[in-house]
Parts: C-alpha cells; sequence; structure tokens
C-alpha cells in the first residue's frame, strides 16, 4: 500500500516537510537495523481525535531502546507532546502513528555506541490492516515454517526494526502461498504469534493466549483485549498453546494495533468454527471498537486526546 504524503514529520524535535526527513546512506541503521518502533492509532471519536493507548506505546519504546543499551535523547513526556503535536500539525482525524528511534551517521562497523540517536515521528492515514471484510468474514492463514527466536538469541519483548526481519520472512511466505498471515512457532514448537499480531484462541468458552516466554512481543492491544474479555465474563490462560489446538479452536483472533481485533477463518486449510467471526471474537470486537471511537465511557484513561 503506497503511502500519501502528509505535510510534516516530526525530526529530532522540530516539525520539518515531508520530504526533508532524511537520512544518510551511511546511517548505522540502514547496515545493522537499529531501530526501535511503534505503531499507534488515533480515533476519530465525539470529542475530537483520540491517540489510542499513547504513553504505554512511548513508553515501550523506550524501554525497547533500553534493551539495546539506546538512551533517548527525549523524556517520555516530550515524545507523547511530539505525537500530539505531530497529529495536530498533519490534521489527522484517524490514522496511524509511526515514531521510529534509529542510530544516525557517524561510524560504520557492528558497535552501535558512537553513533547518535534520532528520533522520527510521522503520521499516515491507514485503514483496516488485513482488509475490511476480514473484520467480519476473518482471514485465512497458515502456520509458518520460520520460527520465533530462541531465548538469549534475539530479545523478543523489544520492537527492533532488525526483529523485524523474522516477521518479513513469515508474511512473505504466508502472501506466497495464497494465505493473508503467518502464525509462528516458538522454539519449542508451541504457539508464538503472527507476523505482527498477537494470537488468541477460544475452546469451549474459555480464552487462550500464549505468554511472553513463547517468543511474543507483549502487545498493547493484547493487554487491552484481556481486560475487556474479563469485562465481558470470559476466562482468559495464559499459557503455553500446542500447534494443534488451532485446528480444533471454535475461534481464533488475531489483536495488534494495525490488525485491532481480526478473526481467523482457518489454519493451513483447515477451516475454523464455522469460517467466519465467532461470537466471543464479535463480542469483544464491537466492545474494542467502542472504547477506541469514544462511544462508551473510557473508564481506564485508554484515549489520550490531542487538543485543537
Amino acid at each position: 500500500m503506497p503511502l500519501a504524503k502528509m505535510d510534516v514529520i516530526w525530526f529530532n524535535g522540530k516539525l520539518v516537510p515531508w520530504d526533508e526527513a532524511r537520512i544518510h546512506v551511511l546511517s548505522h541503521v540502514v547496515h545493522y537495523g537499529t531501530s526501535f518502533f511503534e505503531g499507534i492509532r488515533c480515533y476519530e471519536t465525539p470529542r475530537g481525535t483520540a491517540v489510542f493507548r499513547l504513553t504505554p506505546h512511548i513508553r515501550r519504546l523506550i524501554d525497547s531502546a533500553r534493551i539495546y543499551r539506546t538512551e533517548l535523547p527525549y523524556t517520555q513526556e516530550q515524545l507523547v507532546a511530539a505525537v500530539k503535536e505531530t497529529v495536530r500539525a498533519n490534521r489527522l482525524r484517524a490514522g496511524y502513528i509511526r515514531p521510529v528511534v534509529y542510530r544516525g551517521y557517524g561510524e560504520i562497523g557492528v558497535n552501535p555506541l558512537n553513533n547518535p540517536v534520532e528520533v522520527a515521528i510521522a503520521t499516515i492515514e491507514w485503514g483496516k490492516y488485513l482488509g475490511a471484510e476480514a473484520m467480519e468474514q476473518g482471514v485465512d492463514v497458515c502456520v509458518s515454517s520460520w520460527q520465533r527466536f530462541a531465548p538469549n538469541t534475539m530479545p523478543a519483548l523489544a520492537k527492533a526494526g532488525g526483529n523485524y526481519m523474522n516477521s518479513q520472512l513469515i508474511k512473505m511466505e504466508a502472501l506466497a502461498n495464497g494465505y493473508a498471515e503467518g502464525i509462528a512457532l516458538d522454539p519449542g514448537g508451541h504457539v508464538s504469534e503472527g507476523s505482527g499480531e498477537n494470537l488468541f484462541v477460544v475452546r469451549d468458552g474459555v480464552v487462550y493466549t500464549p505468554p511472553v516466554s513463547s517468543s511474543i512481543l507483549s502487545g498493547i492491544t493484547r493487554e487491552t483485549v484481556i481486560t475487556l474479555l474479563g469485562e465481558l465474563g470470559v476466562e482468559v490462560r495464559e499459557q503455553v498453546i500446542p500447534r494443534e489446538l488451532l485446528y480444533v479452536a471454535d475461534e481464533l483472533f488475531f489483536t495488534g494495533t494495525a490488525a485491532e481485533v481480526t478473526p481467523i477463518r482457518s489454519v493451513d486449510r483447515v477451516r475454523i468454527g464455522a469460517g467466519r467471526r465467532g461470537p466471543i471474537t464479535g463480542e469483544v470486537q464491537a466492545a474494542f471498537f467502542a472504547v477506541v471511537q469514544g462511544e462508551r465511557d473510557d473508564r481506564y484513561g485508554w484515549l489520550e486526546y490531542v487538543e485543537p
């Protein structure tokens, strides 16, 4: 999906025209993948534009960088304000926000520590990641031949650019074989996550989701959905999930900032449930969109409004 240009990008502390937000070809990030990023959505609500769970996203951005011994030149509060400033400047009513931290131009070599830490924030207009029809009909997925990282190899809890080379292999393999997405297994052969989404399994009225020890990114939408399921009186168990449970599940769904809450209708050509969105998926999906669109009480303070 080609990007439509917006007016400005927040680039190292100031707003610059879209086409002027550039980096040098010898920047460390280009050669070694030393970047850390977030995907954040903002929604149009009756009170105006609201960014969903902005502060937790920025905290995770800072945490991801810290895991890689990278200290940001801005505080959490400054970055939260910068996101809102960028949304306002681009007059974005609903869309996607991409803050990225990276090691810039300085030295060439694996050691990143002598390269500057740079920060950019961009906003784009973006619809449903896996397609609008997928929200009801669901998507077809496969179990990938590529697995997630083994412990003590790559830090799965860091949302780092280099980590997503693994995600690209999962996604490209799925698309090449006619699927919308792939599900990766962890090094032990248990269910992990999609290329960019967390996964939930419904069986006999209980919802299961892999724990962080299964090489998943600890998703902010995942945490949100666990809370909403609790409100709906649905039991949620974070536990190791065997691959075969995918094929006998009553329902499956993905969660993520981009995917939001997306049903899965088949895995490896095996139909899941009725082959479309199931009742529990439908309930939590409706609850999620009611919150982010400002249609129900925001009792947890998940919406951070962008004032005019």
